[in-house]
């Protein structure tokens, strides 16, 4: 038996990188926050590339890793806004039968678009900013 083969570590290119210790990151948990935070925050202009921000920088990756997880943020951010606002329509009576039904399901719609395009360009940003200070750290 060798013994000297047991006793040497593996070559360094097995020990894999920083982007497979972050391929772990679970982009469900990454999207609810970035949406907790978009939510908590829809006092401020702008919350939602907060939010999405926040979800893209904590998953890291590049802009298809921030594109993902922005939808979802998004997604996530834009269920209470739309509740509240059918809510609101319905107790002012304002939902109701008519042609004025539509303009509201239009403005819902207005409102879903810009809720999801804004979380996804601010995750897109997140993420990249985390990859670019990822870089710039150095390497121990």
């Amino acid at each position: 038996m060798d013994s000297d083969a047991t006793d040497t570590p593996p070559p360094i290119d097995t020990y894999g990188t920083d982007a497979d210790a972050r391929s772990g990151s679970n982009t469900v948990v990454n999207a609810l926050i970035g949406g907790g935070v978009g939510i908590v925050l829809s006092f401020l202009p702008g919350s939602t590339v907060l939010g999405g921000g926040v979800a893209g920088y904590l998953e890291g990756g590049g802009t298809d890793e921030g594109l993902r997880v922005g939808a979802l943020a998004g997604l996530i951010m834009l269920v209470p806004k739309l509740l509240i606002g059918l809510f609101a329509l319905w107790f002012l009576g304002i939902l109701g039968p008519g042609g004025f039904g539509a303009v509201i399901v239009l403005f819902l719609l207005g409102v879903a678009a810009y809720t999801l395009v804004l979380s996804i360009v601010g995750a897109v940003i997140g993420a990249v900013l985390e990859s670019e200070f990822d870089r710039s750290r150095p390497q121990l």
